[in-house]
């Protein structure tokens, strides 16, 4: 039965919802004074007491001048270059005390922008004495470890504030920092050691920012050419043991970049390298130097596989694709200023495919674990579904708004793809140059037109869309502006294979990984399964990663999933992989007894068609293009 509602009573309701409370928005007025190219007067002066690495507790003191009474703020730096994003661990500084003439000043957090402290500099005051910790992260899942027994790696953005209002290169600052007795410590800024303290050279703090700080109590330094050391870090003294071959590699790494770019962007260059499974990972580029962190065995297990020998062509890279040549809309005069990543396909796709360039061009890793590698970039971009609904360019936003988080389905969501598959545009710009130049153009002509110029120069040069266009257009003309284009904003069920295969090479899969491929395994301790199943396993049968639409995916399982047993037999990788070889061809499905939190379920994959691992396959015999692009340069 139909109830009807009288007229009088929908009236009524109507009037009632027209009395609820409707508030309107409070007007909000930024009171942190913008940046400005004028100078700062005066200078800062930071004295870091880096001494406590058990604790990982970093003390500070900090002068800063005034110039008269009034309102004064403070900024701690947020958008960090290289991280592309508001990464400044502000959560980490502690026990803030802002002084004049020794009287504490109160301040007040920004309502809005929490980096930035408010104050009232008081009448009479001539600097601000400041005094903070930065209480470093003990635990992986507090962020990356940067204070271990034996090293330790301090970034200044943590370490130090900074006045708004100026562009940071206009800040001028001293800096003292106090490491453990008889640790070494290493900086793209040059310091003069007095017992622990090391007093560094003045600067402004946007060449501080870029400059952080390795040191160690076992360190070994190499020259790489007459303006680039490798400084190595280890947990261990037997880690810093490398051969002559291994050092040559890294001096044919340096030379061989210096060919490719002409030009180089730094008076002298710190590539700064931890060993370590005690300091966090890194790899985080800068104008004069870069940090770095890999796991032991660098040099000692070299001949096992190229594990991250990748990190140091890339980032070595950046100082010239990056730092000094940098997307205009990701430069900013502050480290308060919100960046705009729409370059990143630039900025970092052409930086991956020239690290994995000249790893090979230089012997750092083989010519064909690099072929090898560039298979499984192809292979895991080629199986990722998202391309249907995410274009290229919107990946350039993941920075923000993922922050580098975990995801559940990258495969589906997508992640900072402008990495890989800016590799694989790259790629094909060069295809198509060669094409249509009839193999008197590559690459390699756009890197020296592009990043070749003002040697020495290690300040800023940006560029936008349409000055890649015309650089690409200057090398050979094409309709370069189309294409990147349709490649940056299109939609596709698969992968920009189309540099591999007209450069010479086609993806093709096989029952037997790679050796780069064992070799990525093992580093990651996971067993890829992904072109088979759809899925990789982490450690005792956990699940790390779940493709979109695969078979396993079909049957319910994600990475909240453990795999206890297959077949009936306690899991183990071994067992996976005989299920997968057994099942091929057949039409009994793989069994597996899954756990997710404390409850099981069996599952059935219906999956046949066996092992599929990625490798690149030649076509025809003669020299590629590709084959010419990863040979030295002479």
């Amino acid at each position: 039965m139909r109830h009807l509602v009288p007229l009088a009573a929908l009236l009524l309701t109507t009037s009632a919802a027209a009395q609820n409370s409707a508030p309107e928005p409070i007007p909000f007025e930024s009171r942190i004074p913008a940046a400005r190219d004028v100078d700062f007067p005066g200078a800062m002066t930071l004295k870091v007491d880096a001494t406590d690495v058990q604790q990982g507790i970093f003390r500070v003191k900090q002068t800063i001048p005034v110039t008269g009474p009034g309102p004064m703020v403070l900024l701690s730096p947020a958008w960090l270059p290289g991280a592309h994003a508001p990464a400044g661990q502000i959560e980490k500084l502690t026990d803030l005390k802002i002084r004049a003439n020794g009287k504490i000043i109160p301040w007040t957090r920004d309502a809005v922008d929490m980096w930035a402290f408010h104050i009232e500099v008081p009448r009479s005051a001539r600097q601000l004495d400041i005094e903070f910790q930065f209480t470093s992260p003990t635990g992986p899942d507090q962020g990356r470890i940067v204070a271990a027994p034996n090293m330790l790696n301090l970034q200044w953005n943590h370490v130090s504030l900074y006045p708004a209002g100026y562009f940071t290169r206009r800040i001028p600052v001293e800096v003292t920092a106090t490491y453990p007795e008889g640790w070494t410590a290493v900086a793209g800024l040059a310091a003069k050691k007095r017992g622990r303290d090391y007093v560094y050279e003045m600067t402004n703090y946007e060449t501080l920012v870029d400059s952080p700080a390795f040191a160690g109590r076992y360190y070994r330094e190499w020259k790489l050419s007459d303006r680039v050391d490798l400084n190595v870090f280890a947990d261990e003294p037997e880690e810093l043991e490398a051969k002559p071959e291994h050092i040559d590699a890294h001096r044919k790494l340096v030379e061989q970049a210096v060919k490719l770019f002409g030009a180089q962007h730094y008076d002298k260059y710190e590539f700064l390298l931890a060993i370590t499974d005690e300091m966090g990972g890194i790899g985080l580029e800068h104008h004069r130097s870069s940090e770095n962190a890999v796991k032991p065995g660098y040099f000692a297990k070299w001949s096992d596989g190229p594990g991250s020998r990748n990190l140091l062509p890339h980032e070595l890279t950046h100082s010239w694709n990056g730092k000094f040549r940098r997307g205009a809309d990701a430069w900013t005069p502050d480290f308060r200023t919100p960046m705009r990543d729409s370059l990143l396909w630039v900025y970092e796709g052409q930086t991956q495919l020239w690290g994995y360039v000249l790893q090979a061009r230089s012997g750092i890793v083989s010519k064909q674990d690099t072929l090898d590698m560039l298979a499984s970039i192809a292979a895991g971009l080629d199986n990722r579904p998202a391309r249907t609904w995410r274009p290229l360019i919107d990946t350039t936003n993941d920075p923000i708004i993922t922050r580098r988080r975990p995801k559940g389905w990258v495969s589906w969501q997508r992640s900072e793809d402008y990495y890989n598959e800016g590799l694989l545009l790259w790629l094909e710009v060069d295809a198509v140059l060669r094409r249509q130049s009839g193999g008197k153009k590559s690459l390699d002509d756009f890197a020296s037109a592009f990043f070749g110029m003002r040697d020495g120069d290690w300040g800023v040069l940006t560029y936008d869309f349409d000055q890649v266009v015309a650089t690409l257009n200057a090398v050979q003309p094409y309709d370069w502006a189309n294409l990147l284009q349709m490649r940056l904003e299109g939609l596709s069920d698969r992968a920009p294979l189309a540099g591999l295969e007209a450069n010479g090479y086609r993806l093709v899969y096989t029952d037997e990984p790679t050796a780069s491929f064992k070799s990525a395994q093992k580093s990651r301790n996971q067993t890829d399964l992904s072109y088979s199943l759809g899925l990789v396993m982490g450690k005792a049968g956990a699940i790390s990663a779940v493709t979109w639409d695969s078979p396993v995916f079909a049957a319910g399982l994600d990475v909240a999933d453990m795999v206890v047993a297959v077949n009936g037999r306690e899991y183990s990788d071994d067992r996976l992989i005989a299920a997968i070889k057994a099942a091929k061809g057949t039409k009994t499905p793989i069994r597996l007894l899954v756990k997710s939190g404390t409850r099981y379920r069996d599952v059935a994959i219906d999956y046949h068609g066996g092992l599929r691992y990625p490798r690149l396959e030649k076509v025809g015999v003669e020299d590629t293009g590709l084959d010419r692009l990863l040979a030295p340069r002479l």
